[in-house]
């Protein structure tokens, strides 16, 4: 039988790819499961309206992800820790603080994409590196304060 993948299956193919496969492979789990169209004229064109709107999608979400790395680079957070008397921190500063300092100024980001190549374990003014997406990247100041 031969289908459409809707989206990448291991082993077998990419999304959008034609592929033949056996009868009961494509009937109890690829079209069940949703990872495949029979192939068919109607289902062709069902496709290229779904590629179409993933790639409005993305672009989309591209545009979102541009204008947040320009409002991160502009902004900077303040991240209020406990010292101890020569101002070491207790603990560190991790990704989860940051991404709370983040919410409070109202911008949702996921602990993932906060790179941080070591803790932060001093008081003072780090950059951090934020990933918004594949190809975009921003760095936000954060201090580190008692």
């Amino acid at each position: 039988m031969k289908v459409i993948l809707r989206q990448a299956v291991d082993n077998l193919g990419k999304a959008g790819d034609c592929v033949k496969v056996a009868n009961g492979f494509a009937r109890n789990f690829l079209i069940p499961k949703g990872f495949a169209y029979e192939e068919s004229d109607a289902n062709v064109k069902l496709l290229k309206k779904e590629r179409e709107l993933a790639e409005i999608r993305k672009n989309k979400d591209l545009i979102k992800a541009q204008d947040l790395a320009k409002h991160l680079r502009k902004m900077s957070c303040t991240i209020v820790k406990q010292v101890s008397e020569g101002d070491r921190l207790f603990g560190s500063v991790t990704q989860q603080d940051i991404v709370k300092a983040l919410e409070n100024e109202g911008i949702k980001l996921d602990k993932k994409q906060i790179i941080l190549d070591e803790p932060i374990k001093s008081l003072g003014i780090y950059p951090v590196k934020i990933k918004l997406a594949t190809e975009i990247d921003s760095v936000l100041k954060v201090w580190v304060v008692k």
